[in-house]
Protein backbone atom coordinates (compact mmCIF):
# COMPACT_ATOMS: atom_id res chain seq x y z
CA UNK A 1 0.00 0.00 0.00
CA UNK A 2 0.98 3.38 -1.02
CA UNK A 3 -1.37 5.85 0.38
CA UNK A 4 -1.72 8.20 -2.67
CA UNK A 5 -1.71 11.91 -1.98
CA UNK A 6 -3.83 14.92 -3.99
CA UNK A 7 -1.61 17.17 -5.30
CA UNK A 8 -2.43 20.17 -3.60
CA UNK A 9 -0.63 23.42 -2.53
CA UNK A 10 -1.11 23.83 1.13
CA UNK A 11 0.00 23.27 4.60
CA UNK A 12 -2.31 20.05 4.89
CA UNK A 13 -2.04 17.06 2.78
CA UNK A 14 -5.21 14.26 1.74
CA UNK A 15 -4.10 10.83 0.85
CA UNK A 16 -6.58 7.91 -0.66
CA UNK A 17 -6.01 4.17 0.14
CA UNK A 18 -7.69 0.84 0.21
CA UNK A 19 -8.34 -0.39 3.53
CA UNK A 20 -5.31 -1.45 5.91
CA UNK A 21 -5.02 -5.51 5.83
CA UNK A 22 -7.27 -6.11 2.98
CA UNK A 23 -4.16 -7.70 1.29
CA UNK A 24 -3.28 -9.84 4.83
CA UNK A 25 -0.50 -7.21 5.39
CA UNK A 26 -1.52 -4.84 7.92
CA UNK A 27 1.74 -4.22 9.44
CA UNK A 28 3.34 -3.21 6.09
CA UNK A 29 -0.08 -1.21 5.25
CA UNK A 30 0.92 0.37 8.79
CA UNK A 31 4.03 1.11 8.06
CA UNK A 32 3.31 3.01 4.74
CA UNK A 33 0.65 5.11 6.38
CA UNK A 34 3.47 6.11 8.99
CA UNK A 35 6.02 6.57 6.31
CA UNK A 36 3.36 8.88 4.82
CA UNK A 37 3.53 10.53 7.86
CA UNK A 38 -0.12 10.83 8.56
CA UNK A 39 -1.39 12.39 11.19
CA UNK A 40 -5.54 10.80 11.24
CA UNK A 41 -6.88 7.68 9.30
CA UNK A 42 -10.26 7.78 8.46
CA UNK A 43 -11.88 4.23 7.81
CA UNK A 44 -14.93 5.00 5.77
CA UNK A 45 -15.83 1.21 5.36
CA UNK A 46 -18.67 -0.89 7.44
CA UNK A 47 -17.87 -3.59 9.74
CA UNK A 48 -18.41 -6.51 7.79
CA UNK A 49 -15.54 -4.74 5.35
CA UNK A 50 -12.99 -4.52 7.97
CA UNK A 51 -10.87 -7.29 8.37
CA UNK A 52 -8.85 -6.27 11.33
CA UNK A 53 -9.98 -3.16 13.27
CA UNK A 54 -8.74 -3.51 16.52
CA UNK A 55 -5.45 -4.63 14.72
CA UNK A 56 -5.57 -1.41 13.15
CA UNK A 57 -6.89 0.51 16.37
CA UNK A 58 -3.64 -0.86 18.13
CA UNK A 59 -0.91 -0.53 15.63
CA UNK A 60 -1.93 3.35 14.78
CA UNK A 61 -2.40 4.27 18.28
CA UNK A 62 0.52 3.10 19.05
CA UNK A 63 2.19 5.44 16.21
CA UNK A 64 0.16 9.01 17.81
CA UNK A 65 -1.92 8.09 14.64
CA UNK A 66 -5.72 9.51 15.38
CA UNK A 67 -7.87 6.83 13.81
CA UNK A 68 -11.55 8.14 12.58
CA UNK A 69 -14.83 5.88 11.94
CA UNK A 70 -17.28 7.11 9.69
CA UNK A 71 -19.06 4.11 8.06
CA UNK A 72 -20.75 4.39 4.34
CA UNK A 73 -22.34 2.08 2.49
CA UNK A 74 -20.58 0.42 -0.74
CA UNK A 75 -21.36 2.63 -3.73
CA UNK A 76 -23.25 5.40 -1.12
CA UNK A 77 -23.32 8.54 0.60
CA UNK A 78 -23.17 9.86 4.33
CA UNK A 79 -26.71 9.52 5.31
CA UNK A 80 -26.11 11.01 9.06
CA UNK A 81 -25.70 14.46 8.05
CA UNK A 82 -25.55 15.67 11.52
CA UNK A 83 -22.98 13.37 12.24
CA UNK A 84 -20.97 13.95 9.23
CA UNK A 85 -20.53 17.62 9.78
CA UNK A 86 -19.47 16.91 13.02
CA UNK A 87 -16.63 14.67 11.57
CA UNK A 88 -15.84 17.43 8.75
CA UNK A 89 -14.91 20.06 11.09
CA UNK A 90 -12.83 17.63 13.70
CA UNK A 91 -10.97 17.00 9.65
CA UNK A 92 -10.97 20.51 8.80
CA UNK A 93 -9.80 21.54 12.71
CA UNK A 94 -6.96 19.22 12.00
CA UNK A 95 -5.82 20.29 8.42
CA UNK A 96 -5.96 23.68 9.36
CA UNK A 97 -2.84 22.84 12.28
CA UNK A 98 -1.02 21.13 8.99
CA UNK A 99 -2.73 17.57 9.03
CA UNK A 100 -1.82 14.44 7.18
CA UNK A 101 -4.91 12.53 6.62
CA UNK A 102 -5.45 9.21 5.28
CA UNK A 103 -9.04 8.56 3.61
CA UNK A 104 -9.82 4.65 3.20
CA UNK A 105 -12.87 2.85 2.26
CA UNK A 106 -12.51 -0.85 0.52
CA UNK A 107 -10.83 -0.21 -2.37
CA UNK A 108 -9.61 3.37 -2.05
CA UNK A 109 -12.19 5.04 -4.81
CA UNK A 110 -15.85 5.51 -3.82
CA UNK A 111 -16.10 6.41 -0.16
CA UNK A 112 -12.63 7.91 0.32
CA UNK A 113 -12.26 9.75 -3.29
CA UNK A 114 -15.96 11.13 -2.38
CA UNK A 115 -14.91 12.27 1.37
CA UNK A 116 -11.29 14.05 0.32
CA UNK A 117 -13.53 16.27 -3.12
CA UNK A 118 -15.82 17.34 -0.04
CA UNK A 119 -13.28 18.37 2.22
CA UNK A 120 -11.69 20.31 -1.22
CA UNK A 121 -15.33 21.85 -1.70
CA UNK A 122 -15.12 22.17 2.09
CA UNK A 123 -12.03 24.45 1.54
CA UNK A 124 -13.01 26.53 -0.89
CA UNK A 125 -12.46 24.73 -4.44
CA UNK A 126 -15.46 24.28 -7.16
CA UNK A 127 -17.04 20.92 -6.85
CA UNK A 128 -15.79 20.17 -10.48
CA UNK A 129 -12.51 20.92 -9.51
CA UNK A 130 -12.89 18.84 -6.40
CA UNK A 131 -13.72 16.11 -8.60
CA UNK A 132 -11.32 16.88 -11.02
CA UNK A 133 -8.08 16.94 -8.59
CA UNK A 134 -9.03 13.32 -6.76
CA UNK A 135 -9.87 11.38 -10.22
CA UNK A 136 -6.47 12.95 -11.67
CA UNK A 137 -4.57 11.35 -8.75
CA UNK A 138 -6.81 8.17 -8.13
CA UNK A 139 -8.68 6.96 -11.62
CA UNK A 140 -11.97 5.64 -10.71
CA UNK A 141 -12.44 7.72 -8.08
CA UNK A 142 -16.04 8.79 -6.85
CA UNK A 143 -17.88 5.75 -8.38
CA UNK A 144 -21.78 7.27 -8.92
CA UNK A 145 -23.69 10.33 -9.94
CA UNK A 146 -24.97 10.04 -6.14
CA UNK A 147 -21.59 10.61 -5.09
CA UNK A 148 -20.55 13.08 -7.45
CA UNK A 149 -23.90 15.02 -6.07
CA UNK A 150 -22.98 14.72 -2.54
CA UNK A 151 -19.87 16.57 -2.99
CA UNK A 152 -21.46 19.72 -4.48
CA UNK A 153 -24.68 19.43 -1.88
CA UNK A 154 -24.61 22.58 -0.02
CA UNK A 155 -26.47 20.44 2.67
CA UNK A 156 -23.47 18.18 3.24
CA UNK A 157 -21.26 21.29 4.36
CA UNK A 158 -19.92 21.25 8.18
CA UNK A 159 -19.10 24.67 9.75
CA UNK A 160 -17.23 26.63 7.79
CA UNK A 161 -15.09 26.65 5.35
Amino acid sequence: MIPVALPVDAPWAIALTYCPGRDGDLDGDVAAIVAWRATIVLSLVEDREFPDAPGLDERLSRQGIRWLRYPVADYGTPQDLPAWRAMADELRAALDLGGRLVIHCRAGLGRSGMIAARLLVERGLPAAAAIAIVRGARPGAIETAGQEAWIADPAAVGGQP
